[in-house]
């Protein structure tokens, strides 16, 4: 019984050690980790984030002030700005997106047409008998086959070329007491296109010929078949029809809309289904003048050189009609994969690259003439910016899914100037806080009144004076309600700065003063103006007649959205005060 009982200790004690070592591996070490990450994230100066609320963003751990939980680490692939969708290369690939560096150039109208091939008028001929009679035998019995000029292509029984030649045997038995009655009786033959061989043969044999062949007058392809065996012709009647394919006209299908596109001498390059791959082309001779009355549609005429008979009647094909717009200038121009059409507004994505990683801002045009698979844009885009021109739908996508503005939702992620108003009721901030913000002021000030003397370079120079400025404000002189406004607002803010300061000319950046402006009124309305009384202008003009705010620290007007051009339209809405400190 001991031999047992020390048996089962000397077995248990291994076994509970191990059990202690593990334990404090799983738990223990896990601690540990964790407060080495801890501090290894504040080391590195990361942000903190809400994994419930990602607006909420600081320097150190903590809890959010909107729901309690504990903050986490923002993963650097998974940190989105306010209003764009963040995407790694993987992800574009995967979704199958394809950007492309727009620019100016002269626009050109891409028309399709459909159209049909069909033998050339000039070259069908009638084939008739230009004997009366009945048809004894047909040489050509079917549609389709191929005949020489000269070829017989039947024999006809004539009584009346019966009574033709008996009268010319009569006539050759007195030819030298009567020879102009012999001559009217050989010209009477020759009248039913019998040729002088054919009426010497007549003469020399001396006996009446009962058939006679029909010869073809043309070469071609016969396309219509008129007579059967047995079939009583007159004189004169068509048997078949002949048509010469060696050149075919191909007629294309204009509708009416599309009409003043299309002109004569315009080239038409076109493909047949027969021969994928293959490309032809032709020069429009002629469109009718008058518009088919059921269908709607004229029809252009492109003639063809067919002599290998590749372009068979019937054949159906698609062409192109391309006309340089020569009465308008160079023009933005985008594949129409690029736009989204929601029946009120037109968008495109922009992209964006910032560092190492590329996001998506959804942005709203005016959409000019269609050029076949392009648009011209009117406004919205600068030459020189990259879009999506394939897989936009799945960037919107995941912009819905992320709670960003998207096509069927441009107000996600915003909010609105009552709510605006509501969040920025009874909040204060310290004295150290007030003078950390009162630089931002001053260099928007700077960037407002080179904006209104055109001087673009000193404007952008404060604008980036403005963006460092808001880098080295520390967010935590912000406390309680005024916290969470600043790191909802100071985030917007700087995604407007990054954009501002990327500005290629003064047009660029006039664009990004507008939101710039919004957030700056929206902070002095919440936080005072730190020294002096300042003003909310308004131009009804500006960004295209939307309008426009701003903030100025004097009454005068000077629009910074036209500058001298109309430096002194607009109004002043409202004012905001300075703030009375304790």
């Amino acid at each position: 019984m001991k031999t047992s009982i020390k048996n089962i200790i000397v077995i248990a004690a291994p076994t509970l050690l191990i059990g202690l070592m593990l334990g404090w591996l799983i738990f223990g070490g896990d601690g540990g980790m964790e407060q080495s990450s801890v501090k290894e994230g504040i080391e590195k100066n990361e942000v903190w984030t809400c994994s419930m609320h990602p607006q909420i963003r600081q320097n150190e751990p903590g809890k959010c002030p909107i729901c309690g939980m504990e903050l986490v680490p923002v993963d650097d692939n998974g940190d989105q700005l306010a209003m764009e969708v963040e995407m790694s290369p993987a992800a574009m690939q995967l979704a199958d997106i394809e950007t492309a560096v727009i620019k100016k150039e002269t626009p050109v109208k891409q028309l399709r047409l459909n159209g049909k091939v069909q033998p050339d008028e000039t070259e069908v001929f009638s084939q008739s008998s230009h004997l009366p009679g009945r048809i004894e035998q047909l040489m050509i019995s079917y549609t389709g086959e191929r005949v020489e000029k000269g070829q017989i292509l039947g024999m006809i029984y004539s009584p009346e070329l019966v009574t033709a030649q008996e009268e010319l045997f009569e006539a050759y038995k007195i030819r030298k007491a009567q020879p102009q009655l012999y001559q009217a009786a050989r010209e009477k033959l020759k009248n039913w296109k019998l040729t002088v061989e054919q009426i010497d043969e007549i003469v020399e044999q001396g006996a009446i010929k009962e058939q006679f062949p029909i010869l073809a007058d043309v070469s071609g392809v016969v396309l219509k078949k008129k007579v059967k065996l047995g079939d009583y012709v007159k004189r004169g009647e068509s048997i078949y029809e002949i048509a010469d394919l060696s050149q075919v006209w191909v007629l294309f299908d204009i509708y009416e809309s599309d009409i003043s596109w299309v002109n004569d001498g315009d080239e038409v390059t076109f493909s047949v289904k027969s021969y994928p791959g293959e490309e032809f082309s032709g020069t429009i001779a002629f469109i009718d003048p008058v518009i088919d009355a059921r269908t709607r549609v004229a029809q252009a005429r492109v003639k063809m050189h067919n002599p290998s008979r590749k372009l068979k009647p019937e054949m159906l094909v698609e062409g192109v009609v391309k006309n340089p717009l020569r009465e308008k200038n160079e023009a933005i121009v985008v594949p129409k994969s690029a736009v989204m059409w929601t029946g009120e507004r037109s968008l495109v994505y922009i992209k964006h690259v910032r560092e190492d990683k590329i996001s998506f801002s959804m942005r709203e045009v005016t959409l000019g003439e269609a050029l076949g698979n392009q648009y011209i844009i009117k406004e919205g885009l600068e030459s020189g910016e990259e879009i999506a021109v394939h897989g936009t739908f799945s960037i919107d996508a995941a912009a819905q899914l992320a709670g960003k503005p998207s096509m069927m939702n441009k107000d996600a992620g915003q909010t609105t100037e009552s709510e605006n108003n509501e969040e920025i009721k009874h909040l204060k901030i310290s004295d150290n806080a007030r003078e950390a913000i009162a630089p931002l002021l001053t260099h928007y000030l700077e960037v407002q009144s080179m904006l209104a003397n055109d001087d673009f370079e000193n404007a952008l120079k404060s604008a980036k004076k403005m963006a460092e400025t808001l880098k080295d404000i520390d967010m935590r002189l912000f406390q309680g309600d005024a916290h969470r406004f600043w790191m909802k607002r100071s985030e917007k803010l700087k995604n407007v700065l990054d954009n501002s300061v990327e500005a290629e000319d003064i047009k660029a950046l006039r664009k990004w003063f507008k939101p710039l402006s919004e957030e700056v009124i929206l902070l002095f309305k919440a936080f005072g103006s730190p020294k002096e009384s300042l003003f909310v202008d308004y131009c009804p003009m500006a960004d295209s007649d939307s309008g426009a705010t701003w903030l100025s620290n004097e009454k005068t007007i000077r629009n910074p959205y036209f500058g001298s051009s109309m430096l002194r339209c607009g109004e002043v809405k409202e004012a905001i005060n300075t703030v009375e400190h304790p």
